[in-house]
């Protein structure tokens, strides 16, 4: 376990209420488009298992018909009597189909379970892509604020050489060169400044399109900060839990699964087909050719085989194919392991190298708060300048900046760990809340 101790510059104004990342993380799963659209298809999905089901029910149709008949016979014999005749019929039916044996329909009903827990593994990813996003997009705007702030203490320390300069060169003590020095990095301050507040447009527009909304003022870190190391501290085994438990790892798995069953589905084509069926039917008619009308009510049941013997080669192509894509999905699952242990990789040397960085850099915090009080005494003491007070405020407020930094890649680092194998959860949102405070300045 470390502890971090660090400041954090004024970088907010604006609404007196900030957010937190909770709540925009709950913000963002009412309003991001991305996480809607993944529960749509979530929803979507789940209709493949009953769609699937169906096929192996019965299949009942009622048909229904009426009919008017003008018909004009002339017969060669008088056994039935010639002349035109006007007559009306209907008829009206159930057919009833049950499958006793098709192969690609449970086949399909097999692939369609495996579809299902596709889709909940889908849904579950897009709820961790969710909170990554809205973790990485919160401490970038967090950053940008606090990089913009210290370009602003340079622009202070720089605005106040060239004031200098400029007294020193009419009074004579400093030539038209230092001024012009002075100028150009004040200049150059400026221009920083500007990609600075861009930057700092950009990550909130970022943010913004996540939660639907501008962000407003966000809470800062309190201080001081705990970060624990990843546990276990051995990285081959992280990344062994991504083998067995990453989400991107599964959707290849699954897909996989898919692909086998796609398999047997297009096999299935060699192979007969025996259904139940059954039908109940009515055909009534007033008159007829013969000028005789009837009523005929019909019940048939039976079985019918089909047995299919050539088929062009549609389906041996048809299998061929399947193989190839069982072949794809083989290669794709094996790179979502080696994308994974790469992903799990970043993260904990994220985690690992960020804790020691942070270390360093509380050290840098405390020698610029030194240095600084020592430039303070220098100055009250004559041997130390505004300026140089200045610029002690500016080197202290770059490390407080490079700290945050730190800080924040190490926690986003963190949240990307446990989402590469599979574990990230809103609970650990909250427990990166719990290091927010909405005051800090």
């Amino acid at each position: 376990m470390k502890r971090i101790s660090f400041l954090v510059a004024a970088l907010f104004a604006g609404q007196a209420w900030a957010a937190d990342l909770l709540s925009i993380y709950r913000e963002a799963q009412l309003q991001d488009a991305t996480y809607a659209g993944a529960k749509a298809q979530y929803i979507g999905a789940q209709e493949k298992l009953p769609q699937a089901r169906s096929l192996l029910l019965p299949n009942v149709n009622f048909g229904a018909g009426s009919h008017y008949n003008s018909i004009d016979v002339q017969y060669q014999t008088s056994t039935f009597p010639s002349g035109k005749r006007d007559f009306y019929d209907y008829n009206y039916g159930v057919n009833v189909t049950q499958p006793l044996y098709r192969r690609q329909n449970d086949a399909t009903y097999e692939q369609a379970k495996v579809q299902v827990k596709q889709a909940e593994t889908q849904l579950s990813a897009a709820s961790q892509d969710l909170m990554t996003r809205v973790a990485q997009g919160y401490f970038d705007v967090l950053l940008a604020r606090a990089n913009l702030s210290t370009i602003g203490s340079q622009k202070t320390a720089v605005a106040e050489q060239l004031e200098q300069a400029k007294r020193n060169f009419i009074v004579g003590t400093a030539t038209i060169t230092d001024s012009r020095e002075a100028q150009a990095r004040y200049d150059l301050v400026v221009a920083q400044e500007l990609v600075a507040e861009n930057d700092l447009e950009v990550k909130s527009r970022a943010l913004e399109q996540i939660v639907g909304k501008p962000v407003g003022r966000l809470a800062g870190l309190t201080t001081p900060v705990t970060l624990n190391p990843p546990q276990p501290a051995d990285m081959g085994a992280w990344v062994e839990q991504a083998y067995q438990s990453s989400l991107q790892v599964a959707l290849a798995q699954q897909s996989l699964e898919i692909a086998a069953q796609e398999i047997k589905k297009a096999d299935a084509g060699h192979y007969p087909t025996l259904d139940a069926v059954g039908s109940l039917t009515d055909n009534y008619a007033s008159s007829s050719t013969f000028g005789v009308g009837s009523d005929v009510k019909q019940l048939v049941v039976g079985v019918q085989l089909n047995i299919p013997l050539y088929q062009g080669g549609g389906i041996s192509s048809r299998v061929r194919e399947a193989v190839a894509g069982q072949e794809r999905a083989r290669q794709d699952l094996e790179s979502a392991r080696r994308s994974v242990a790469l992903q799990t990789r970043q993260a904990f040397l994220g985690v690992t190298s960020g804790l020691g960085q942070i270390k360093a850099l509380e050290q840098a915090v405390g020698s610029t708060k030194l240095q600084l009080e020592s430039t303070k005494l220098g100055q009250e003491v004559g041997v130390r300048t505004a300026v140089d007070v200045l610029n002690a405020e500016q080197q202290l407020a770059a490390a407080q900046r490079d700290l945050a930094q730190a800080v924040y890649n190490t926690i986003v680092n963190q949240l990307k760990l446990k989402a590469a194998v599979g574990k990230l959860a809103e609970a650990d949102l909250a427990d990166v809340n719990l290091l927010l405070k909405e005051d800090v300045q």
